[in-house]
């Protein structure tokens, strides 16, 4: 019997069969050859192209089988990043997405025998944020794209510079005020009742005095008002309450300049700080899953600083040394009455002795005990800007 034509429907049945996914036991991954029946698929064993397949992978079985794991995981990620992005989902679902292609890698041919496994050391290896639900795993993918992090940077750079212009004006509006307000009283206008001593006496308008007084008046009313609006303004600015009586007002007068020495306390603070913050001979505790579990959540010394974003650490354990950024490390805040030192901020460098903790603000209070601001105690500092000394 001669073969069957292309157009016949047997060609185009067994074309519509051979073109959907078929069995996975049926599938032979060292051929990438996929066979539609169990006869066929024995045919397939006992072929010589599958025999020498065998040969050359039971010289080094490691190297194919890490082979398959590298396409697996990089196909996976791939469809992870560019289907999802950065949302939470169902690992499941990923994968029923990922084994719809035809030519996909199975997953009995890589090192990890189920989904579990694999979306596990996703979360080890942090290429994922992975979390076990009643409904089972879920999986976030963590974009570390360059251009992904420098996009965010360049966002939170236009919206800093943003509240530097509002700060800014609302300083320079403030100021204003301060100034339109030196050396005068706020004069109030004083009420009085409307009474006739006499009931003979004959209500009279001389409109000529009236025009004579107007310009004073008005003068006088346009300085009240202006220091009124004045006052307002810099209620608006200091969202407080202007005071109404001229004790209160001697007493804002105070106030003026203390809140003028606490901004330009705060104005310092911000703008000494620094988006590096390592220090010789403080102690800060490994957070990175990169150097495994060995020296994972461990603490250790910085022994040096090298480019203000590197420093090369002593495990406190072990006495190993390693060289990590400032990113696979974070400060330990000590009990109180240990010494601390400040590694941002105004106080930049100043050690001190921990006073408190306060886990709601996450912040602690200190005071100073070296330099020119010794004994001064300074609260709300933030746990990334102080750590325990060595």
């Amino acid at each position: 019997m001669g073969k069957s034509d292309f157009l016949s429907p047997k060609a185009i049945a067994n074309r519509i069969k051979s073109k959907g996914l078929q069995k996975l036991r049926w599938y032979c991954q060292m051929c990438q050859k996929q066979c539609r029946d169990e006869n066929g698929f024995k045919c397939h064993c006992m072929s010589e192209s599958h025999q020498r397949q065998l040969l050359l992978a039971s010289e080094n079985p490691q190297q194919f089988m890490d082979y398959f794991s590298e396409e697996f995981r990089n196909d996976f990620l791939e469809l992870l990043r560019r289907r999802f992005g950065t949302k939470r989902v169902h690992n499941n679902i990923v994968y029923n997405e990922y084994i719809s292609h035809r030519e996909h890698i199975h997953m009995n041919a890589t090192q990890w025998e189920t989904l579990t496994d694999f979306t596990k050391w996703l979360g080890r290896e942090g290429l994922c944020k992975v979390d076990e639900t009643p409904k089972g795993w879920y999986i976030q993918y963590i974009d570390r794209d360059p251009e992904t992090i420098r996009r965010q940077q360049e966002q939170e750079r236009k919206k800093k510079h943003d509240l530097d212009d509002e700060e800014k004006t609302a300083k320079f509006i403030e100021q204003q005020v301060r100034r339109g307000l030196e050396g005068k009283e706020l004069e109030m206008p004083v009420y009085t009742e409307l009474n006739r001593e006499n009931e003979e006496e004959k209500v009279t308008f001389n409109l000529n005095k009236g025009a004579s007084t107007s310009v004073a008046a008005s003068s006088k009313t346009s300085s009240v008002l202006g220091q009124n609006a004045l006052k307002m303004v810099e209620g608006a600015v200091k969202r407080k309450e202007a005071p109404h009586s001229s004790g209160q007002t001697k007493e804002k007068k105070k106030k003026s300049a203390l809140d003028e020495i606490m901004e330009l306390e705060e104005e310092k603070k911000r703008t000494s700080r620094r988006d590096y913050w390592l220090q010789p001979e403080i102690i800060v505790k490994i957070v990175t899953k990169k150097l495994g579990e060995k020296y994972h959540k461990k603490k250790a010394v910085v022994k040096e600083v090298i480019d203000k974003y590197t420093a090369v650490v002593k495990v406190i354990d072990s006495g190993d040394k390693l060289k990590l950024d400032q990113t696979h490390l974070e400060t330990v805040i000590p009990a109180p009455g240990k010494k601390v030192m400040v590694l941002n901020g105004g106080y930049r460098g100043n050690e001190g002795i921990l006073e408190s903790i306060n886990e709601k603000r996450f912040s602690v209070t200190i005071t100073i005990d070296s330099g020119p601001l010794k004994g001064r105690r300074v609260e709300d500092i933030l746990y990334e800007d102080v750590s325990k000394l060595a």
